[in-house]
């Protein structure tokens, strides 16, 4: 992110992304702790997977000083936008699959925000290419949860 007209360096910027996704595992977490539907604790488990896999990603990226192939994430991805149309609540013992599902879209919509600053804040500078494949990824994670809800739940069936 930049502090200013400047931009961390690799090791700092990757070290706040490794403290974005740990964020979000914390909060799959602790939502854990407070459903109690078992389908809806399977998809947070789910949920909290993916954002380890993701967070060691970024950590390999830090053992070896570069973030993958830069063709490889950076394809842009579209969502629905449910984010807009969902509520964000906190989550209760008796939330069910929809209302995970939604408070998992919120939570991946801040990811997609924090890295998008990153990548506006890193214009320019060599960051700016890792952000926008960490926010392209971001957004392939809430466009998955989409895809999810709508099989789900916005089907005709």
């Amino acid at each position: 992110m930049a502090e200013g007209n400047s931009c961390y360096t690799f090791d700092a910027a990757i070290e706040l992304a490794i403290t974005m996704e740990e964020q979000a595992f914390r909060h799959y977490i602790e939502a854990l702790r407070i459903v109690q539907n078992r389908n809806a604790r399977e998809v947070l488990r789910g949920f909290a997977l993916d954002e380890l896999e993701h967070k060691h990603t970024i950590e390999r990226a830090l053992l070896e000083g570069r973030m993958g192939d830069a063709g490889e994430m950076n394809r842009p991805v579209t969502t629905m936008g449910l984010d807009y149309v969902l509520a964000r609540k906190a989550l209760s013992p008796a939330s069910d699959i929809r209302e995970v599902m939604a408070y998992a879209i919120h939570l991946e919509k801040e990811a997609v925000e924090f890295y998008r600053r990153m990548t506006e804040g890193c214009a320019g500078a060599p960051m700016a290419g890792m952000f926008e494949r960490l926010l392209a990824d971001e957004r392939r994670h809430i466009r998955a949860i989409e895809d999810l809800y709508e099989a789900k739940f916005l089907t005709d069936n």
